[in-house]
């Protein structure tokens, strides 16, 4: 199973919401883009399903791993323009399901921040590259927030207790995925590569011990850039899906 081939991204987008499951995944997969729709004028928020907590590669007590995680994704965000950065509470990494309780959380963000568009992990597994894109968590988180999306956010009789705090209905135009199977529409990154590795490298917990964070971008998102047509360039990959 794959994705249909992208629709033509909205010109008219003005508000979109980034969900992933752990602090790094928007980075890794989308902070370039990340950083031209900031550039653009688009009011971009992150809202990270956990913590982070089973991350690292030293012997930081685990204990100190989420706030150092929500403090390394702060900086990143930062680093791309992105000013407002949520995170929701009671999702363990490495634990996360779609379930109703997800599905509500991520509804009642959607219904606050209204977006045009939102990014996300994809829910379809890449069985040529398991490890990063196919972890559990990110599959589940995209297909929560799919669910969210549609039809749970649009509406008005889905979880009432969020219609009864003042969260009213809303419609998602666009989703954006990411880490998915064939992802066939590139976005430019080459003017905006130094941000998006400073938005990595503010991950320290998850970076440091790469011995070239900037040359295996480089080479990856260069590769990438080639596959699309653009080559001596770098680029991340999309798909878009139209929900309305």
């Amino acid at each position: 199973m794959s994705f249909p081939p992208s629709a033509p991204p909205l010109p008219d987008v003005s508000r979109v919401l980034c969900v992933f499951a752990h602090p790094d995944d928007v980075d890794f997969g989308s902070a370039g883009t990340v950083a031209a729709w900031v550039d653009a004028g688009i009011e971009v928020s992150y809202l990270l399903v956990t913590r982070g907590d089973a991350g690292g590669f030293d012997d930081t007590p685990r204990h100190e791993m989420p706030l150092l995680r929500e403090a390394e994704q702060r900086a990143a965000a930062a680093a791309v323009g992105v000013e407002t950065v949520e995170f929701l509470e009671g999702y363990r990494d490495g634990s996360v399901t779609a379930s109703l309780e997800l599905r509500r959380d991520l509804v009642a963000a959607i219904r606050r921040h209204r977006p045009d568009r939102i990014l996300t992990s994809s829910p379809l597994r890449r069985w040529d590259r398991i490890a990063g894109p196919s972890h559990p968590d990110h599959l589940a988180t995209g297909e929560a927030v799919t669910c969210a999306v549609y039809p749970d956010a649009r509406n008005p009789f889905a979880h009432p207790e969020l219609a009864a705090a003042g969260l009213a209905a809303w419609t998602v135009r666009e989703i954006w995925y990411s880490g998915g199977p064939d992802p066939d529409h590139a976005v430019d990154v080459t003017g905006v590569f130094d941000r998006k590795l400073a938005a990595l490298r503010a991950h320290a917990s998850q970076t440091s011990h790469l011995p070239d964070l900037e040359g295996m971008l480089r080479e990856r998102l260069g590769a990438l850039a080639t596959a699309h047509g653009l080559p001596g360039r770098v680029c991340e990959a999309f798909t878009v899906i139209r929900t309305e």
